[in-house]
């Protein structure tokens, strides 16, 4: 059993709907460590003063909205000491703090427990692969299939942020496609849904009736979100956003502790589901 004791928190804006402190608090009892894991307001623009302040009382910090790519503008701080690894550069998003000596170092496991979530599904590799939107959820997903994709699209509603997702990508050039409720998604291998909730409803709507690839859209509440349920009833297979949650968490645990030969992906999807429904 472990003596470890450790105190993390996810930081974000709106926070009070938090999973992260159900999944972090389920592991400290699976893995026998003592500590405290919370969900803390923190909105935009704050997040440089909550770590001069507050900064001290944790080990590790999780981060969702606003504050993803808020944090790369600590890199050039004199009084708050972060260090972005290379894959956050590229990616230009962060949900990780880990405390260092003097200061953190920063990275991000959404793009890890992305790929997690697809090997545990029993899937490794994709041939063409469409991704709906652009933000920064879309930016570590594009990280990672820079590494299982052939070929990839991006169907966006704005220009401005396709430089960002371009540089996500190393060994293959993505195309981009503007947004078009009425797209034809039935030749792709794989799409990635990382829209707000609601904002694919009316691709939903005009779905083909027969659809033989994979859906994982990055939304888990409410489950199944419109674009799901169609996607089903239309004949192909679908994941969930919480299993990108309950990955990235883990990956975000193995940052600060050692979970070499223990298994708790059951407990811990187990209490998110039970949390869901």
């Amino acid at each position: 059993m472990s003596t470890q004791h450790l105190r993390g928190a996810v930081l974000g804006s709106p926070i009070a709907h938090s999973l992260s402190p159900l999944l972090h608090k389920t592991a400290f009892k699976a893995l026998g460590i003592t500590g405290e894991y919370t969900a803390l307001e923190v909105s935009g623009g704050g997040l440089q003063k909550f770590l001069e302040e507050r900064g001290s009382e944790f080990d590790y910090l999780s981060l969702t909205m606003p504050l993803k790519e808020e944090v790369l503008e600590l890199q050039s701080s004199d009084k708050v000491i972060v260090k972005v690894d290379e894959l956050g550069k590229r990616i230009q998003s962060i949900n990780t703090l880990v405390k260092t000596g003097d200061g953190w170092s920063a990275t991000s496991t959404d793009g890890s427990g992305f790929v997690k979530s697809l090997v545990n599904a029993g899937y490794d590799r994709f041939e063409r692969v469409l991704v709906l939107g652009a933000g920064g959820t879309a930016r570590a997903v594009a990280g990672a299939l820079d590494d299982i994709a052939s070929s990839v699209d991006v169907m966006r509603r704005s220009v401005r942020r396709s430089p960002a997702i371009a540089a996500c990508f190393q060994k293959i050039e993505c195309s981009f496609l503007d947004w078009d409720d009425s797209a034809d998604l039935s030749s792709y291998d794989l799409v990635v849904n990382t829209t707000p909730s609601g904002a694919a409803d009316l691709v939903a709507e005009n779905l083909s009736r027969n659809i033989k690839g994979l859906l994982f859209d990055v939304l888990y509440k409410p489950w199944p979100t419109l674009l799901a349920r169609r996607w089903s009833d239309s004949g192909g297979k679908i994941i969930s956003g919480l299993e990108l949650l309950l990955y990235q968490g883990i990956d975000q645990l193995s940052l600060v502790t050692d979970l070499a030969g223990t298994e708790i992906d059951k407990d811990l999807r187990l209490a998110l589901v039970n949390a869901t429904t």
